[in-house]
């Protein structure tokens, strides 16, 4: 009801399990696909994993709750763009589809922050690959490189312009070079590779 009442939104398809998503996006023109991760039969993030390697697939949004779905963080690992609390208000919600739908990844910094404090132990060690880095994170400026730390750490563009002296446009210039240099599909993707790649701390502050 609430995005069928929203201009340019329309519901094309529902589906009770991840298999009935797959075979709802193998079979329907679909923008956004929002995603539970706790399903009968298929998980959401096995599903979430099979979209994505599909051809031109629907942009994923998982929708969660922090204290049960230890495994959300699995979902975002899979491909998903966007990450939120089954509580989420519903103009949050209508935001969250636009935005990923424009390309861009429906995380706030909050959530992010969030998400790396019950998530990071789930990280490995060591990535996989060990030694090896993304195509062109050797390529980053330094001052790429410190956008990327802040995009990890859970900043908006402004707290970001606000920490390192930029405008909010230059900072969006950096993040939008960051993501082609890394070839990541967008912020959530870079958190990933960040922590993977033990640019910024796997042990957050839990105190908060």
């Amino acid at each position: 009801m609430v995005l069928e009442s929203e201009p340019g939104i329309a519901v094309v398809g529902e589906a009770s399990d991840g298999d009935e998503a797959i075979a709802l996006v193998a079979g329907t023109a679909i923008d956004v696909l929002l995603m539970d991760v706790r399903m009968p039969g298929l998980d959401g993030i096995a599903a979430t994993r099979t979209i994505v390697a599909g051809d031109q697939p629907p942009r994923v949004i998982v929708l969660t709750t922090f204290d049960l779905d230890e495994y959300a963080f699995g979902a975002l690992r899979a491909g998903a763009s966007g990450f939120l609390l089954k509580d989420v208000r519903p103009r949050e919600l209508v935001d969250a589809i636009r935005t990923v739908h424009a390309g861009d990844a429906a995380l706030a910094p909050r959530v992010t922050r969030r998400m790396i404090e019950l998530f990071a132990d789930a990280l490995p060690a060591t990535p996989a690959g060990a030694g090896s880095m993304p195509a062109g994170l050797d390529a980053l400026t330094p001052r790429e490189r410190e956008v990327l730390v802040a995009v990890a750490d859970g900043a908006s563009n402004t707290e970001i312009g606000a920490r390192l002296f930029l405008s909010e446009s230059t900072v969006k210039t950096h993040v939008g070079r960051v993501l082609q240099k890394l070839d990541a599909r967008d912020r959530v993707h870079l958190v990933i590779l960040a922590y993977e790649h033990g640019l910024v701390s796997r042990a957050p502050n839990r105190g908060h």
